[in-house]
């Protein structure tokens, strides 16, 4: 069960937190596939129905390959579905999210207070966007000793809001519903709960936690993130180097690395069999892996894909999304067949080898709070071009005369979120390919560069012990708390 980058922070980071020392535990609903996936858990409390309209539910304990001990929420009602985790299999939300993130984000404040059945307690809580945002407000109303609260945000368009009679059905008290607290413009937000209640706020990458505290990226939560400013944090995601190593990937029919790029166009040749592509030693190929959406920008290609098919250029599109986007991106390929080709769907080994096999990687997003794929594209030898926003920012320098000489250049960047600007960049990019010994610099550059979860978990780990120190300290200050 895995949805974009939050699927990926929620399995690598604590994988990197358990490497490095640090005692976790990782708490998630026992969705059908991970019940499936881990048929030795064992039950190691059953938990009453905590308040409101929450049923009962049991709690399983198993580990994860890499050896970090994972809790599963199991309440069959709730995860026991058809369908992703948010989404009905007809791709509409399930009505009643309200209760079984509810759910989720108390028995995530249990664990972390005096109440908890386990004998194991933790210092911190982190909590990993809407779906556990109630933790810190649930925490933050029971008694005793309780751990200190992280909330990370992965993306502030997606904010979990709910009419505001759910308070009740969710077993809050009402004075959690007002401007300090729960309450957002009369409904009730799970977003909200976690931004004010948490003691320290986080964000995927430094550039997204400076854009979130503007009106055109803070979705109504601006003021609320200025007033917080100094409890909020940028930390860049990394990357699973593991998975996602040229060198090694089994999903590749030819291994390479920065020092022998010749085994890069065996998987470029490969990649235009797969999409039935010709063979064009003239062209270079462009390669899209991602939810076909407007916030991705993919539409921008609509009104210009005649004028890159000219350069000439070819490009291939994997994904699934919005329908509308689909059907049009799809006719699009069917006007340049052999030249440009869409396959809608999502296929994991077939990721790994637009990301190997493409020449240029594209990302045009109108916002992107961190973004993966362009880590993996340089990791692979493949420049990205992005657009000038949050993760993408902070990780692909423009191509220019300064970053060139000074060594940094490793992709192309490009401001205006309109078709025009993206013309311009994707044919100066061009223009660079066809000059191999400037293009085998910008995939070094980009090839040596580390994305691993090392450091972002050494940043978290700082968070951590600050918080969770400054908790004891004010316990031991104020006996009473």
């Amino acid at each position: 069960m895995k949805s974009g980058g939050l699927g990926e922070i929620s399995w690598s980071l604590p994988a990197a937190l358990h490497e490095a020392g640090v005692d976790i535990r990782i708490l998630v609903p026992a969705y059908t596939p991970l019940l499936a996936a881990f048929p030795d858990a064992k039950q190691v409390a059953e938990l009453l129905p905590p308040g409101g309209d929450l049923p009962a539910c049991r709690l399983l304990e198993t580990r994860t390959d890499g050896g970090a001990p994972l809790l599963l929420l199991d309440c069959p009602i709730f995860f026991r579905r058809a369908g992703s985790a948010y989404l009905d299999a007809g791709g509409n939300d399930f009505v009643d999210n309200h209760l079984r993130f509810g759910l989720l984000s108390k028995i995530a404040a249990l664990l972390s207070s005096t109440a908890s059945p386990l004998h194991w307690r933790p210092d911190v809580l982190h909590c990993n966007d809407w779906p556990c945002g109630l933790a810190p407000a649930y925490l933050h109303f029971m008694k005793g000793i309780k751990a200190a609260t992280v909330m990370s945000i992965h993306n502030m368009a997606f904010q979990g809001i709910f009419p505001a009679e759910t308070l009740s059905a969710l077993g809050l008290p009402p004075e959690a519903f007002s401007i300090g607290g729960v309450e957002f413009w009369g409904k009730l937000s799970f977003m909200k709960a976690g931004l004010h209640y948490a003691e320290r706020i986080t964000t995927v990458s430094p550039r997204y936690a400076e854009e979130i505290q503007t009106e055109a990226f803070g979705y109504g939560f601006a003021g609320l993130l200025r007033w917080r400013h100094d409890d909020l944090v940028g930390i860049l995601n990394g990357i699973d180097t593991k998975i996602w190593n040229p060198a090694t990937d089994p999903h590749l029919p030819r291994h390479y690395e920065f020092a022998h790029l010749k085994g890069k166009e065996a998987n470029k040749a490969a990649l235009r069999q797969r999409f039935g592509l010709t063979a064009e030693a003239s062209s270079p190929l462009l390669g899209a892996v991602c939810r076909i959406t407007q916030q991705k920008g993919l539409d921008l290609l609509l009104g210009i894909g005649d004028e890159i098919a000219l350069i000439p250029a070819q490009l291939v599109l994997l994904g699934t999304g919005d329908k509308g986007l689909e059907t049009a991106l799809s006719s699009l390929a069917e006007r340049h067949p052999g030249q440009f080709s869409v396959r809608i769907g999502f296929d994991d080994g077939l990721a790994h080898l637009v990301e190997a096999g493409s020449d240029i990687f594209l990302m045009p997003s109108r916002f992107e709070p961190c973004g993966l794929n362009q880590m993996y594209s340089l990791r692979y030898g493949t420049p990205p071009l992005v657009r000038n926003t949050g993760g993408l920012a902070d990780t692909v320098i423009d191509c220019n005369k300064v970053t060139l000489a000074n060594g940094t250049a490793n992709g192309f960047v490009f401001d205006d979120a309109t078709p025009e600007a993206l013309l311009g960049t994707i044919r100066r990019a061009v223009t660079a390919w066809h000059d191999k010994a400037l293009w085998h610099t910008l995939q070094r550059n980009g090839m040596v560069l580390d994305f691993s979860w090392s450091s972002a978990a050494t940043a978290y780990r700082a968070i951590y012990t600050k918080i969770s120190l400054k908790k004891k300290t004010a316990r031991t200050t104020h006996p009473a708390v």
